[in-house]
């Protein structure tokens, strides 16, 4: 028998360009035991997180318009993890809310 995903993958709305992260999203990542995919694969396909209606409805015209995007989760060991999409799409930063 083939193991069935219960979520079939998405389709990536825009590009990310190169990922990367600063050394506090990196260390809030090791303690939660988490990897950065975790985050960019629902970044990436319209699951913004934990951002208010507003930021939604930014993000949503961001994919039309094209300016920044940015998400927001709680990693295993409740603490935020933000990620930003440049609006050039040329790059994308996993970073906590005070390196901002």
């Amino acid at each position: 028998m083939v193991a069935q995903n219960p979520q079939p993958r998405r389709t990536p709305l825009f590009p990310l360009g190169q990922v990367v992260a600063t050394p506090g999203a990196l260390a809030a990542l090791e303690r939660s035991g988490q990897q950065p995919d975790a985050f960019l694969d629902r970044h990436v396909v319209g699951d913004w997180g934990n951002v208010c209606d507003d930021d939604k409805k930014l993000n949503d015209a961001a994919l039309k318009d094209g300016t920044r995007v940015l998400s927001s989760y709680k990693t295993t060991a409740d603490e935020t993890i933000w990620i930003v999409t440049e609006a050039d799409r040329g790059s994308t930063t996993l970073l906590l809310p005070d390196e901002y």
